[in-house]
């Protein structure tokens, strides 16, 4: 079959680059062009799930965009919450510079992101009278409108929070049979991040005919409480472990004010529903909790493997990584 052309897969290493690698290069219709920081030391990983080369890219170095979408027909979206005015100007640059020559973007971004989808209003939190919706979630809305009005046909593919990231930052403590979270009683349906992927590359592949200027949700398949997640986790890891509701103020002396208000929406039910934009996408029910930690994804890792890796180790106790995100403005 012929070849569809050439995308560019941005944070090919992450938690959902390297699923969405992964189900493109089993299509065979693609050829796959991975990015990294360094080259040398990414190339033997990304090429051995599917990558046919691996340039440099770097949102911070603007000198690398040109050659790495050099040839490029489609592009899969992906960067760092703190890199948000980065990501926001090499959109400008797609505009300027690739537009006759991008089909696609697929980005991957958040559920609840303020865009035009919804009647969302951010200077109005769902929950906290007197205080906007979540710094982060406004800027996952500016990480899609950016490209939008760059003119590149894109879609947005949503996830809600990742069941990587939801105990990254305790498996010191889970070496000690418990983990601390302030997300209480409240029950979310936490999403696996290689089911995000899995959707990137069904848009990715199917094309901007049937998927751009569209927004899909992706959730896990039920919500689920820390108590839960607590039980799956001791299943799967054959190890008692226990959850204790940590205080909200003590997570914002952790990991500071911005995540803290993040997380607020984990407390207060905004990602309990469940969405079928996976299960319309796929045919498929989205993956349980259980099934993450135990079944190995389309880059071969179980996410009970990944848990006690380094891998997708974004946050560090004790530092604010968005201590500046306010100042930020849009492009």
């Amino acid at each position: 079959m012929a070849q569809i052309g050439t995308v560019l897969i941005t944070g090919g290493s992450g938690r959902v680059g390297r699923s969405t690698l992964a189900c493109l290069a089993k299509t065979g219709r693609f050829n796959i062009r991975a990015t990294a920081r360094d080259v040398d030391a990414s190339s033997p990983y990304l090429k051995s799930i599917g990558a046919h080369d691996v340039v440099k890219f770097d949102l911070k170095d603007k000198a690398t965009w040109m050659p790495a979408t050099e040839g490029v027909t489609h592009i899969f979206s992906s960067s760092m919450d703190a890199l948000i005015e980065q990501h926001m100007d090499f959109s400008k640059f797609l505009g300027e510079q690739r537009k006759d020559q991008i089909k696609h973007v697929v980005r991957v971004s958040c559920m609840g992101a303020d865009t035009n989808t919804n009647s969302y209003n951010p200077d109005v939190h769902s929950s906290v009278a007197g205080a906007p919706i979540p710094l982060m979630l406004q800027h996952y809305w500016w990480s899609e409108e950016c490209l939008i009005k760059s003119g590149v046909p894109t879609t947005s593919v949503r996830g809600n929070f990742y069941m990587n990231h939801l105990l990254k930052n305790e498996v010191e403590n889970i070496k000690n049979g418990f983990f601390n979270s302030p997300i209480g009683t409240c029950k979310n349906s936490f999403v696996s991040a290689c089911d995000q992927g899995e959707a990137a590359a069904v848009c990715l592949f199917e094309g901007p005919e049937k998927h751009a200027n569209k927004f899909y949700d992706v959730t896990g398949p039920e919500p689920q409480s820390m108590a839960e997640v607590a039980a799956d986790l001791s299943e799967a890891w054959g190890q008692k472990v226990e959850y204790r509701v940590q205080d909200i103020e003590q997570f914002t002396k952790d990991f500071g004010p911005t995540r803290a208000q993040f997380f607020e929406y984990l407390r207060n039910g905004f990602y309990t529903r469940c969405s079928p934009d996976f299960y319309n996408l796929t045919g498929r029910k989205p993956t349980s909790y259980k099934n993450y930690l135990t079944q190995p994804g389309p880059h071969g890792g179980t996410g009970l493997e990944e848990l006690f890796s380094t891998t997708g180790s974004m946050y560090t106790k004790g530092v604010d990584q968005f201590a500046d995100l306010a100042k930020v403005k849009k492009v």
